[in-house]
């Protein structure tokens, strides 16, 4: 009997140890997850959106390339952003930031963006291509009713024509 009852506290005490290992992920299912991911980005073929890690060393740093969807103000140009994963992704969103300059409603000067998916509304089942078509889908569809650039809100309803002028004054174009 004491061995029965030996077996089954090992047992849920194992149970245990798993379920809080899939609840907190450590630092290598952190990069295993993101390894993963970045070999669905480079197999996928979704243009416009593209990420890579900074460094072979570290998988934590990635930037990313986003082009502007068409039949927006930001029709063939390019920007640059950082993804930063902490040791709790997928748990936690990763902070995304523009590092391009950005004019945009939901991005302010210093490329902060301000969009659900990245805050209260993330989940463990977004990947970093899910962010890339949420920000670039974001620059042809802004959220008006939250805007980081109160300025960039107005002339996109009201002015489109000094909002592209605005847009290409920030713009800057790289390699």
């Amino acid at each position: 009997m004491s061995t029965t009852l030996a077996s089954s506290s090992s047992s849920a005490s194992q149970n245990k140890s798993q379920s809080n290992s899939t609840s907190i992920p450590d630092g290598q299912s952190v990069t295993k997850r993101l390894q993963t991911e970045l070999v669905q980005l480079m197999m996928s073929s979704t243009p416009g959106i593209s990420a890579f890690p900074e460094s072979d060393s570290n998988l934590l740093n990635w930037q990313g390339t986003i082009e502007g969807p068409s039949n927006t103000p930001y029709e063939n140009l390019k920007f640059k952003i950082s993804l930063n994963f902490n040791s709790n992704y997928p748990y936690e969103a990763p902070l995304v930031k523009f590092i391009s300059p950005m004019w945009h409603p939901n991005v302010d000067m210093s490329g902060n963006i301000c969009l659900d998916i990245l805050k209260d509304k993330w989940s463990a089942v977004y990947n970093v291509q899910t962010i890339l078509l949420s920000l670039q889908s974001l620059l042809g569809e802004p959220n008006n009713k939250s805007p980081l650039n109160a300025q960039a809100a107005q002339l996109w309803d009201e002015d489109p024509t000094e909002y592209k002028r605005l847009l290409m004054l920030r713009y800057e174009e790289f390699e």
